[in-house]
C-alpha cells in the first residue's frame, strides 16, 4: 500500500484527510498531469462514474475540476457501477477510469477506484506516481471554474452489453430476488435481468444517498435468504455498493460460498475445455477444498495476494481467463477486465440453463475444508513480524496441521482490522487454533473489539 493508496483505491469516511473535495481536486489534478506527461502528443479524455451515495455529486465535481485544471476532457457517466466505468473507458476510447466509491462500506464512506486506458486497475509503480503529482498540486484558491464534462450514457452502453450476453426470454419462469444495496446497480441489473425474462422480487432498490448498504446487499444476505424461500425463487444475487461483487442464495435460501462458486465456474470451465491453461486464479484467502475438487477435475489452482487487482494482473501474466476472490470478486477475462457481479451472475445462470440443473446441485461438486476466521478491531497495526506471541502461536498450529490446514493471518487494507483464518480438516481442531491463534494476537496487540 501506498501513501495514500489502499488495496483498492482510496477509501475513508467522507470529510476526512483523503476524502474530501479539496483532496479530490487536487487528485483531479495530479491525474490529469500524468496523463499529460504519459500522452505529450495527443489529448486526454477521463470517463467518471460514481454510486449512490450523496457525497460522490461534490467528490465528483471537484476531480472534475482537477482535470479541467490540467486541459483533461471529461465524460460524465452519473451513477453506475464501477465495471461499467472500465466498460465505459473501451466504448469511448479514453485514457483513464475513474469510479467514485467506497464499495460495500457504510453511506459515511466514500472512496475512488482508478483504471488505466484498457480498464484495467492501476499497478503499485503507477500508483506512487500519482501519488508524488498529487503532493505537488496546492489546494484551489478562490472561487473555482464551474466542472465541465460532457454526458455519457454509460449505464445504457453497460446494459446493452450485458444483454447480449444471453439470448432474450431466456429467463422466462425464473423467479428471482435480487437485491441491489440500494447501489449504483439499482436501475441496470434490473434492466439486465428483466430482459430475459425473469420475475423479479427487488430489495435495496430505492437509493437516497444515505442508504446504500444498510442492511442490504452483499454483506446483508439473510434478507434475501428469506425472501427466496417465501417467494420460493429459482436463486437469489445481491450485489455490494457498486457492483464489482457477487453474493448468491439457492432455491432454498442458502447462500453460496464464495469459493464454491468459484470452484463452480472452474469446474465447468475445465469440462468444456475452456479454461485457459486448466487454471483458475484465486488468492491466498480461498480455501484448500477449491484447490483439491480443480486438481481432482485434471486442473489446478494458482494463488495470489488478497484484491481483485492482483488476480486481474496474475491472470494477465499467465494467460487465465477466469479468477476471483471468495468475496465475490470474479473476472471472466473474455467478457471484461475487471470483476463484475452482474456478468458473474451470469455466467453462473447459463450454467443452470444449459445443465438444467439448480444451484444447490452445483455447488455439492465443490467439498470445502472446514474454516473459520476472526477480525480484531486494533489500535496500531504493528508489523506482523514483531508480535512474537502470534508468531509462535502460527507456527505450532502450521506444525501440527502439516499439509492439511493453514492459517493465514493479515491487517485489512482499508479498516484497522486484523484478520485471522485458520483451515484443516477437523472443524474441532480448526476452532481450538483458532482460539489460541487469537490469545496470542491480544496478549501482542491493544485489541479494541473482537
Amino acid at each position: 500500500m501506498g501513501k495514500y493508496f489502499g488495496t483498492d483505491g482510496i477509501r475513508g469516511k467522507f470529510g476526512g484527510e483523503h476524502i474530501n473535495p479539496v483532496f479530490a481536486y487536487r487528485m483531479g489534478a495530479a491525474l490529469g498531469r500524468f496523463l499529460l506527461q504519459s500522452n505529450a502528443e495527443g489529448s486526454s479524455s477521463v470517463v467518471v462514474g460514481r454510486d449512490t451515495r450523496a457525497s460522490g455529486q461534490v467528490l465528483a465535481a471537484a476531480l472534475i475540476q482537477g482535470l479541467n485544471s490540467q486541459g483533461v476532457s471529461v465524460l460524465d457517466s452519473g451513477i453506475v457501477p464501477t465495471p461499467a466505468v472500465a466498460l465505459g473507458i473501451l466504448k469511448c476510447q479514453a485514457s483513464m477510469g475513474i469510479a467514485i466509491t467506497a464499495s460495500h462500506n457504510p453511506a459515511a464512506d466514500n472512496g475512488i477506484k482508478l483504471f488505466n486506458q484498457l480498464g484495467h486497475k492501476l499497478t503499485d509503480t503507477v500508483e506512487a506516481e500519482i501519488e508524488a503529482l498529487i503532493d505537488q498540486i496546492d489546494a484551489p484558491q478562490g472561487e473555482l471554474p464551474s466542472p465541465q464534462a460532457t454526458a455519457f450514457d454509460g449505464a445504457s452502453h453497460y446494459i446493452q452489453v450485458l444483454c447480449a450476453l444471453m439470448p432474450p426470454q431466456c429467463m422466462q419462469g425464473w423467479c428471482v430476488v435480487l437485491d441491489t444495496a440500494n447501489g449504483a446497480t439499482a436501475e441496470t441489473s434490473p434492466a439486465v435481468l428483466k430482459y430475459w425474462g425473469a420475475e423479479l422480487i427487488l430489495i435495496g432498490a430505492k437509493p437516497d444517498g444515505e442508504n446504500i448498504n444498510l442492511g442490504v446487499g452483499s454483506e446483508h444476505p439473510d434478507a434475501l435468504g428469506e425472501a427466496v424461500r417465501a417467494n420460493r425463487a429459482t436463486i437469489g444475487i445481491a450485489h455490494d455498493g457498486d457492483g464489482d461483487r457477487l453474493v448468491i442464495v439457492d432455491a432454498g435460501g442458502d447462500c453460496v460460498d464464495g469459493d464454491v462458486l468459484l470452484g463452480i465456474y472452474g469446474l465447468h470451465a475445465l469440462k468444456a475445455g475452456t479454461l485457459t491453461n486448466n487454471t483458475l486464479i484465486a488468492t491466498i484467502q480461498s480455501n484448500l477444498g477449491l484447490d483439491a475438487a480443480i486438481r481432482n477435475a485434471g486442473g489446478r489452482v494458482e494463488r495470489t495476494d488478497i484484491g481483485d487487482r492482483n488476480v486481474a494482473e496474475r491472470m494477465r501474466s499467465t494467460g487465465s481467463n477466469i479468477g476471483g476472490e471468495n468475496s465475490g470478486h470474479v473476472i471472466f477475462s473474455d467478457f471484461a477486465t475487471t470483476g463484475d457481479g452482474l456478468l458473474a451472475a451470469v455466467k453462473l445462470i447459463e450454467l443452470m440453463l444449459r445443465l438444467d440443473l439448480p444451484l444447490s446441485d452445483l455447488a455439492k461438486e465443490i467439498a470445502l475444508f472446514p474454516q473459520k476466521t476472526k477480525n480484531l478491531m486494533v489500535a496500531e497495526k504493528r508489523p506482523l513480524e514483531e508480535l512474537s506471541s502470534l508468531s509462535a502461536a502460527i507456527r505450532s498450529v502450521e506444525s501440527g496441521f502439516g499439509s492439511d490446514g493453514r492459517v493465514l493471518v493479515r491487517y485489512s487494507g482499508t479498516e484497522p482490522k486484523l484478520r485471522l483464518l485458520v483451515e484443516g480438516k477437523d472443524e474441532a481442531a480448526v476452532e481450538q487454533a483458532l482460539q489460541a491463534i487469537e490469545k496470542a494476537a491480544c496478549d501482542d496487540l491493544d485489541v479494541i473489539d473482537s
